[in-house]
């Protein structure tokens, strides 16, 4: 599976380049003793433009068309 669409890839590693900067944001946290629930909210945010920057993949993937849904159906119950 590649992803074929210029602007498609631009859009998920713009994402992918988000969610880095937010985790360097939360390792900045941690280092300067922030509090534990202002961290965990950070780290949910983190985790949640993960989330999306993945489904974003496999919709790229399901418009595509070149993979079997069986297929897809798999990389998501592996996956998500």
């Amino acid at each position: 599976m590649i992803i074929h669409d210029a602007a498609r890839k631009r859009s998920i590693v713009l994402r992918l380049k988000r969610a880095e900067g937010q985790l360097r944001g939360i390792q900045k946290l941690i280092e300067s003793d922030a509090d534990c629930e202002k961290v965990a909210q950070q780290l949910a945010a983190a985790r949640k433009a993960l989330d999306k920057t993945f489904f974003s993949l496999v919709g790229c993937v399901i418009a595509q068309g070149d993979v079997p849904a069986d297929d897809v159906a798999d990389l998501l119950a592996r996956f998500s």
